[in-house]
């Protein structure tokens, strides 16, 4: 849920912070008093195109910011994982500048985000409908999905089972296509790969080879500086008054006396190690200097071996183990393109098998699908008959799967196309009165069945959509008396499992409302500004009494308008 929004010289907003509660909280107020603009500021914190109009004259930059509670199982914690976003206790913070040049910076948690990200996580946090825009319920490559997640426990397994096929067809056919290429080009590649691994296999790379001849190249060019320090420091130990003599006169002094002191023995024993490591080191770099010889042939061989390795790396990788890697990648390359005539019959074999499978999975996907649609038929009648649309026709429409991302398949003498979600296109038509064809929803013309229609789907499918709320931004516009309660009391209804927000000019929706906030427009000097209270409940009468009388509140005005608020807590308690 959207637990508090902060907005800062924003259009006509100078300073507001307006804290939400769970369940349904409506925004009422004067035509032109701010109510949309503060719908407009959470539109553009969760994505929406800015534009330096927006920022407050006089002001650098328009600042919006939001914080929200979500369950740990919501889908925007896994959006946030994979951005590497940090979620503790289930908040997230969205917040957006919008500078006076029209630039914007966004973070989600503290983190710089791009536009692209913010969208995307704030719009699985909030939908936003407004009675003219084209929201996701609205769009048609979004029904599909829709319907999937409508009966999500029947369809999941068969989906994943035919998305997986759907997988394997795809990857067989792009090897299939590369092996068909060009027959021109075939050759050229073949040509390219034998040269190459000519080239590869003449060097007889060894593994490592390349560190181990940096490490040999290290110590052959500073011969002289190794042999001159290591002799200097034998003689430094070995010898008649050097290191190993001195601390052997050490050693022999502290055994004459050890045996009267009980302490002096730890320090003995230490003298006596050290002198013992001391002087097995000094054997071991004598050693070292009696084996070391200086070759000049060997020093010029490495080089011109590791500027042969190098000339390779530029080419084929950036260590020899990469090159190596290579050189088997191109021979298993070339033995597929020389008997590509078997390989290319195993492909086709293969294509064919799969696409038999992949047809009987989407035709039960399909199957599945067409009954889910019946079901949701069924329900969305439902609703609509209770937002008095009774006579209107909904249908699920099913058409064969045709756009540019589907793939063709040969079964049994007929063409079928397939797409990742399988063979069907769907798309919710509707028919608001008896007698007229049916219709995509977007071309529903009257505003009042808009409004009813968007709440019947969003009735059904809000827990599907899994956002945090819904915000509607006076959807109610057309409708009056008995379709108002009724809309009312679906919005209620909605708000028992998703925070709702709402802006209405109905005293109806208002009476439902678990929390009121009344946007009102002042001047202070020679600016304007937008504020946000909350009513107790004797404002909140008096506004509902305002709505319904239009501007004079009497008695009688405020009277109904208690008897609004007293029959919306019954249906509360009822619903």
């Amino acid at each position: 849920m959207l637990a508090e929004l902060s907005i800062r010289n924003f259009a006509i907003i100078e300073q507001v912070t307006v804290p939400f509660e769970e369940g349904l909280t409506v925004l009422t107020g004067e035509t032109g008093a701010g109510k949309s603009i503060i719908i407009d500021a959470i539109g553009l914190l969760i994505g929406g195109r800015g534009s330096s109009e927006y920022v407050r004259h006089e002001t650098d930059r328009a600042e919006i910011e939001g914080l929200f509670y979500i369950p740990e199982t919501h889908p925007v914690t896994q959006k946030t994982q994979e951005q590497g976003i940090e979620v503790s206790d289930g908040m997230v913070v969205l917040k957006r500048h919008i500078t006076s040049s029209g630039k914007s910076i966004c973070r989600i948690n503290g983190k710089l985000v791009t536009l692209a990200i913010l969208r995307e996580i704030g719009q699985s946090l909030i939908d936003i409908h407004g009675q003219h825009e084209h929201q996701f319920l609205l769009q048609s490559d979004k029904h599909l999905h829709l319907l999937d997640q409508y009966h999500s426990s029947d369809l999941k397994r068969t989906k994943q089972e035919y998305q997986q096929l759907y997988k394997r067809f795809i990857d067989t056919q792009k090897q299939l296509k590369q092996l068909t290429e060009n027959e021109q080009e075939m050759a050229h590649r073949i040509d390219l790969i034998q040269y190459q691994l000519e080239e590869i296999d003449k060097a007889n790379l060894q593994p490592n080879e390349d560190e181990e001849l940096m490490e040999e190249k290290q110590r052959l060019s500073n011969f002289e500086k190794l042999f001159q320090s290591v002799q200097d420091a034998y003689s430094a130990l070995y010898g008649e008054g050097k290191g190993v003599d001195v601390l052997g006169l050490a050693m022999s002094h502290l055994e004459d006396v050890s045996d009267y002191d009980e302490s002096l023995k730890p320090i003995q024993e230490t003298v006596t190690n050290a002198y013992y490591a001391l002087e097995d080191a000094s054997h071991q770099l004598r050693d070292y200097v009696d084996t070391m010889e200086f070759d000049p042939e060997r020093l010029t061989f490495i080089e011109d071996r590791l500027h042969e390795i190098n000339t390779l790396k530029r080419k084929y990788g950036n260590s020899v183990e990469e090159i190596l890697e290579y050189s088997s990648r191109i021979e298993e390359e070339l033995d597929t393109i020389t008997n590509k005539d078997d390989r290319i019959r195993k492909y086709e074999d293969e294509l064919n098998e799969i696409g038999k499978d992949l047809y009987l999975e989407a035709k039960q996907l399909s199957k599945l699908r067409k009954k889910a649609a019946k079901d949701l038929e069924k329900k969305i009648h439902r609703e609509l008959k209770d937002l008095y649309m009774a006579k209107t026709t909904f249908e699920v429409s099913f058409e064969p799967a045709s756009s540019s991302s589907t793939v063709g398949v040969e079964i049994d003498g007929n063409y079928i196309q397939f797409g990742k979600n399988g063979m069907d296109d769907v798309e919710f038509l509707i028919s608001t009165n008896p007698g007229e064809p049916l219709k995509p929803l977007v071309k529903i013309a009257s505003g009042g069945e808009l409004s009813r229609i968007i709440l019947a789907l969003k009735a059904i499918f809000s827990n599907e959509q899994e956002v945090a709320s819904i915000i509607f931004d006076e959807v109610d516009t057309g409708v009056s008396g008995r379709v108002a309660q009724a809309i009312a009391e679906k919005i209620q209804k909605l708000s028992a499992g998703s925070q709702v927000l709402c802006i209405t000019h109905l005293p109806q929706v208002a009476a439902m409302a678990d929390r009121h906030l009344y946007i009102q427009k002042k001047v202070k000097g020679d600016r304007t500004l937008t504020l946000v209270k909350p009513l107790p409940f004797e404002e909140k009468v008096k506004e509902i009494a305002r709505m319904i009388s239009g501007v004079e509140i009497t008695d009688l005005t405020k009277q109904h308008a208690k008897e609004m608020i007293q029959f919306a807590d019954e249906v509360k308690i009822t619903s």
